[in-house]
């Protein structure tokens, strides 16, 4: 069996993909979870599993609503995708933003007008 797919955020993939359905409809009960994921569905069984890993790692809480529960994300996805990508630079670009920037540059994932468009947003900054 291969292992678990681990991404810089410390999260499996299937943990991600449910993040994202809590962000986009929280709070939300698992059947509404399962209606935002992409096919194929996975099994409510395998979502409630994965609900109870994320609110070990302190990512969601759950508060029982009759017979089922309804989650809450505990960080918001701004904080996730900022927390990600500063551990990526920090693994993989010896902790240089920069580093980041010129690889998207390199690989041709950014053009002038994306550099532009930063470039204007930090002067705005400082």
């Amino acid at each position: 069996m291969p292992p678990k797919s681990i991404e810089p955020s410390g999260l499996t993939k299937a943990e991600e993909r449910v993040m994202k359905a809590v962000w986009q409809k929280e709070p939300a009960l698992v059947r509404e979870l399962i209606a935002v994921l992409p096919d194929p569905k996975p099994h409510p069984n395998t979502i409630n599993t994965i609900l109870k890993i994320l609110a070990e790692k302190g990512y969601v809480r759950a508060e029982q609503v009759g017979n089922a529960y309804r989650y809450q994300s505990l960080i918001s996805q701004e904080s996730f995708s900022r927390k990600t990508l500063s551990l990526i630079a920090k693994n993989y670009f010896n902790g240089s933003f920069a580093s980041i920037v010129s690889c998207f540059i390199a690989d041709k994932k950014l053009d002038i007008v994306e550099l532009e468009e930063i470039l204007k947003t930090l002067k705005q900054k400082t």
